[in-house]
């Protein structure tokens, strides 16, 4: 039986207004599957999102929707988890959004380890803005606010993520929906903040001054610097200079959770007592 996306989607909305061959369209697919298949109720859930191409995920999913200002998907996201604890709720941004302008409150919900969902969908340049170099942009490429080539190092989302203490953190690519549902599915179920990095093609502007004018040519680019964790983990540290692992980097289910503390402290102050941990 063929999978019903009307039932998620806001058809009204249709088609998008993102570019031609555009990974974002593959990724609002793989989290839709991803939904249906945890069987959620899109009442449920509310998908918060910022500014740049990815910003209009939150207008094309069927929920509770809220498009913020640029770099402050996590502080209305953790307003909105904190007062409705039972909810799922989901941050969508890009690489600048979220890396950015918005990197310190990304620092600060993985530090608190809140149960929201944060998809970063890294195409590694301002899409939107028309091409200014972001956190990820790889170094030596064009912008246009680097014309001569980036010299900015580039930036590992994954390692800031772990580092500031996400209890699941993952990478994968949109070259292999089904495999983006899997690394979904199993990151949505997880009780804490979950950090996605996808990496996605945006060859109209980062693709056009770099040698990838093409959605294909693009592809081949990430599908060259990305590999799989477990080969990833068997090269030497200088075969895996400039290469990526994907799958599951990091899962801890001990971690506590910040809205469960937060009942903890609510549950203090009604018993004018100290919070236990």
């Amino acid at each position: 039986m063929a999978f019903n996306y009307d039932e998620y989607l806001r058809t009204n909305k249709m088609p998008t207004l993102w570019c031609w061959g555009c990974g974002d369209g593959v990724i609002l697919k793989a989290f839709i599957r991803a939904i249906d298949k945890l069987g959620w109720n899109m009442d449920d859930i509310c998908v918060v999102s910022g500014i740049g191409c990815s910003g209009r995920f939150s207008s094309y999913v069927n929920c509770n929707t809220v498009h913020t200002t640029h770099g402050r998907t996590i502080a209305y996201a953790t307003g909105i988890k904190l007062a409705n604890p039972n909810k799922k709720v989901f941050c969508i941004t890009g690489d600048g959004d979220g890396l950015a302008i918005g990197g310190n409150h990304t620092i600060h919900g993985c530090r608190r380890n809140i149960d929201i969902n944060h998809i970063v969908i890294n195409n590694f340049i301002y899409g939107l803005t028309n091409s200014q170099t972001s956190p990820t942009t790889p170094k030596g490429m064009w912008t246009v606010t680097m014309q001569k080539g980036n010299i900015d190092p580039t930036f590992d989302a994954c390692k800031l993520a772990i580092g500031a203490g996400a209890s699941f953190v993952a990478r994968e690519t949109m070259l292999d929906p089904k495999k983006l549902e899997r690394i979904f599915v199993k990151g949505f179920s997880h009780n804490g903040y979950s950090f996605f990095d996808i990496f996605s093609n945006c060859h109209v502007n980062l693709g056009r001054k770099n040698k990838m004018g093409t959605a294909m040519a693009n592809l081949n680019w990430i599908d060259k610097i990305s590999l799989a964790k477990t080969k990833f983990d068997k090269l030497e540290d200088a075969e895996q200079e400039g290469l990526f692992p994907t799958g599951i980097l990091k899962q801890d289910t001990t971690a506590d959770e910040y809205t469960d503390s937060y009942e903890k402290v609510k549950e203090a102050y009604r018993n004018k007592t100290m919070v236990q941990f």
